[in-house]
């Protein structure tokens, strides 16, 4: 220190000033020339970071003063940075309510998917009627007024209860939708009786005992569509079937419907394997009489929403409702379907950790009904003809290893699900083998492969729910014939997808696949019914937008707005 203060002290220090006694420094300085040659450094130093961020960085002479004084210089980026790169909190699009579909009055946190769905999805290629829209408000304003543990809801389960039922019938009167199935199935078939109800002034209740709650949320305001776990009746839905003395075929099978009283409630068979008096669920005379139960259990495993259109009574409203035929499961899936949080956290995350920063995004939905052996070859090569034969996919080049081409290049993300994960596999390895022709980069995803179908497992329909979702919100979509999983994606996301004919007799059908004419699903077993004649009949199809499926020759689908293509 000694040695210090006197080198310091040698330096010659100017002043005309006397420094008072106190204000001097003990090393001979004095306190205002110290802080005037501070303010002096302070100027050279900023001067000093003026021209770095000029003309670059600062020497690296000069750093050791920064360093010093804990004082970082970060490099500015070269290049522009622009809006979309720097991360932004979620922006809900103006129109969360899909032009008027979706109803207001939810607490938005409950259900994070109703309105950030929107910056997943494409914005709605069709517009709903306002006599849709119409009637969803009336419907909700009915369902406020009849739904779980109001005054008139406990009334009418009263009636269960008595088992007695009188001709003036209740204000609300209620169609229950009963779990059947997996699901896709179920997602179709409750679509289909939540149109019942809105053609019939019905109230929709749903059997909450398998995953339902833990799926989808509420979709109507202020009272729950789930029916109250202490219903009446509620531990012998599993047992319901054709057999069931409440049954509607078994009533008219044994001449019961014939006398003046009106039951309390009825079971309604629609599954695939129901009769001829089951099926005269879809004549006007019986939908007469229906209409004065108060309660009515449907069971399905059929999207049987084409057959409502052959009903005669129902044709105007149903015109009115869905000018566009090919709408009704887009409109209604997105108006009923959204995954609760828990789903919606796989949705998203996946969603942006594989998906979002792709160029195109293409879905590829594999399911095989029947299996033979050898069958995997087939299908494999049946995916890959497809998905390049219609510009999908681009080829692979076997013969470069690598092929250079300038400028940025394109990249495809592909989402595939599957019980199996070896059509995921194959193809991965084909693009990370191979370059393609022209340039593409192309990623392959697949979420999970279950292996088999675990129906009603919580945690697969979480994943099968997330997997639908996922694929609804590819550019393109590839599906399998008849699977009612593709059915959902391409409905939910307004697509008509690519379909895999269904694989048959060990061979590759040329062409492998074709495009969808409607976003429509496919109803695989209507009911092929004379109600007049009331004997079996092929010729049921009376409509012009009700036509037979292109994927299944015996099925029903709707089409355009009055059967144009």
């Amino acid at each position: 220190m000694k040695r210090f203060k006197k080198t310091f002290n040698d330096q010659q220090v100017c002043s005309d000033r006397t420094v008072p006694k106190g204000q001097e420094l003990k090393w001979g300085l004095n306190l205002s020339t110290l802080i005037g040659f501070i303010i002096v450094l302070l100027m050279i130093l900023t001067v000093v970071f003026s021209l770095a961020f000029i003309f670059g960085d600062l020497s690296s002479d000069c750093l050791w003063t920064l360093a010093e004084a804990r004082i970082f210089h970060v490099k500015p980026s070269k290049a522009k940075v622009s809006e979309d790169d720097i991360p932004q909190p979620p922006t809900v699009p103006k129109d969360k309510l899909l032009g008027g579909l979706l109803p207001s009055g939810f607490d938005e946190t409950s259900c994070l998917s109703r309105y950030e769905s929107l910056l997943y999805n494409k914005v709605l290629q069709h517009k709903p009627s306002s006599y849709l829209i119409s009637g969803l408000r009336r419907y909700e304003a009915l369902h406020k007024q009849c739904g779980p543990y109001t005054e008139l809801y406990n009334k009418t389960v009263d009636l269960i209860k008595s088992g007695e039922h009188s001709s003036d019938s209740s204000v609300c009167n209620y169609v229950v939708w009963i779990s059947y199935s997996g699901l896709g199935n179920r997602i179709l078939t409750l679509t289909s009786a939540f149109l019942y109800a809105l053609l019939t002034n019905r109230i929709l209740l749903v059997d909450p005992r398998v995953n339902l709650p833990d799926l989808f949320c509420e979709p109507f305001p202020e009272v729950s569509w789930l029916l109250p776990s202490d219903f009446p009746i509620i531990d012998q839905f599993s047992s319901f079937n054709q057999k069931s003395p409440h049954s509607y075929g078994y009533m008219v099978r044994n001449n019961v419907t014939g006398n003046s009283r009106i039951p309390s409630f009825l079971y309604l068979h629609l599954a695939h394997d129901f009769d001829e008096q089951d099926k005269l669920f879809f004549c006007d005379t019986d939908q007469t009489f229906l209409h004065k139960v108060p309660w009515l259990f449907v069971k399905s495993n059929n999207y049987y929403v084409p057959a409502l259109f052959l009903i005669p009574s129902f044709e105007q409203e149903l015109n009115n409702l869905f000018p566009e035929k090919e709408t009704v499961f887009h409109f209604l899936g997105r108006y009923l379907f959204y995954p609760t949080n828990s789903v919606w956290g796989l949705i998203t995350r996946y969603h942006q950790a594989y998906l979002a920063q792709a160029d195109e995004k293409i879905g590829i939905q594999i399911r095989v009904l029947d299996l033979g052996v050898g069958y995997f070859k087939f299908v494999l090569d049946q995916i890959l003809a497809c998905t390049t034969t219609e510009n999908l996919l681009p080829q692979v080049n076997l013969n470069e290893p690598i092929v250079n081409l300038s400028g940025k290049m394109k990249t495809i993300s592909v989402l595939m699900t599957s019980l199996s994960p070896r059509y995921f596999e194959e193809i991965r390895n084909m693009y990370w083998e191979n370059p393609t022709v022209t340039g593409e980069i192309v990623s392959l995803f697949q979420p999970s492969h279950e292996e088999h179908q675990q129906t009603e497992k919580l945690m697969h329909d979480r994943k099968a729910w997330a997997e639908m979702y996922l694929l609804s919100l590819s550019d393109k979509l590839v599906t399998s014939a008849w699977s009612t999983f593709g059915y959902v994606a391409q409905g939910l996301g307004g697509l008509k997808p690519w379909i895999l004919y269904k694989f048959e007799n060990g061979t590759v059908h040329n062409p492998p696949c074709f495009q969808a004419t409607s976003l429509e699903p496919c109803y695989h077993s209507p009911p092929y019914y004379n109600c007049k004649k009331k004997t079996a009949s092929s010729n049921t199809v009376n409509v012009p937008h009700v036509r037979h499926c292109e994927d299944n020759s015996q099925g029903l689908k709707l089409f355009g707005r009055n059967g144009e293509l």
